[in-house]
């Protein structure tokens, strides 16, 4: 696999890290905590053969600048730092993809910015707060794997742990997040690893109690592909249902045999939904 090229990219917002892979039309993917390098992520892999990539480490996250204020790491600045480094690329649009919180993102840049965006594509997402809002989600009191999921998260708190220690009980965590649990090594295979940033997942956890846009997505006019695993313990299913619903210009695909990581659990199908979603845009 080959590796990914690093670019750091000046914007009058400040300066960004940003991965670049493949060839085509171009799509932005970012996370709101992850802190990527060279070595990539899952889910961007899975557009390389198609599209040419850019990879984004927002604030705080790897060489990308720190921030001065604190709202500087909120998903709302996050749209903006993303539409400075488009204007500074040269694209009058592109294609944001995002799965998960960078989905969250990927729904306010479509509220805010759709004129700048070809497309959007919203995996395992939700455009309002899901952790304490469902007792579907894992993270939710009522779960009944929340206890394990909160024990897995307190040993990974522990500074002392070794690498292999902290390998251990961050696969077991992922292993909650996939519909075949005893497919891990099988899909996470490849040589990618990344970090997370602190600062950026503190923020985040207070963020994430107080948003809610679903009032907000009739504001969206871009084309926009909704997919959801119908196991997700994380961002569950119905949020992606609630999407589509209160979204006029969505499609929406549920993939039966995957929990929070449909790019991996049923890869072939997810590349065959993207390339039909986008085959078939009339602009």
């Amino acid at each position: 696999m080959s590796k990914w090229e690093t670019k750091i990219i000046e914007t009058e917002r400040g300066t960004f890290e940003v991965f670049t892979k493949g060839k085509g039309l171009p799509v932005c993917i970012t996370h709101h905590y992850s802190e990527f390098n060279n070595t990539g992520d899952y889910f961007a892999e899975t557009f390389t053969d198609s599209y040419k990539v850019y990879l984004v480490n927002l604030k705080e996250a790897g060489n990308s600048s720190k921030s001065i204020h604190p709202h500087e790491l909120s998903m709302f600045d996050a749209v903006y730092d993303l539409e400075a480094i488009r204007k500074v690329l040269g694209y009058s649009s592109w294609i944001y993809a995002g799965h998960s919180t960078g989905g969250m993102i990927g729904v306010l840049y479509g509220i805010h910015c759709s004129p700048s965006l070809r497309s959007l594509i919203i995996v395992g997402s939700a455009a309002r707060k899901y952790a304490n809002s469902s007792s579907e989600c894992i993270y939710h009191k009522g779960h009944p794997k929340f206890e394990y999921m909160q024990e897995l998260i307190e040993r990974l708190k522990n500074q002392n742990l070794s690498y292999a220690e902290r390998f251990e009980i961050s696969k077991e965590r992922t292993k909650l997040s996939l519909f075949k649990p005893e497919k891990y090594d099988e899909y996470f295979s490849l040589n990618i690893h990344k970090k997370m940033s602190a600062v950026r997942m503190n923020f985040f956890i207070r963020e994430e109690m107080i948003f809610d846009v679903t009032r907000q997505l009739i504001s969206i006019t871009t084309p926009t592909l909704i997919i959801g695993g119908r196991h997700d313990v994380q961002c569950p299913v119905s949020f992606s249902l609630e999407m589509q619903r209160l979204l006029p210009s969505s499609f929406l695909e549920i993939f039966e045999e995957s929990n929070h990581y449909p790019f991996l659990e049923e890869a072939s199908l997810f590349r065959n939904v993207v390339e039909e979603f986008e085959k078939n845009l009339v602009y």
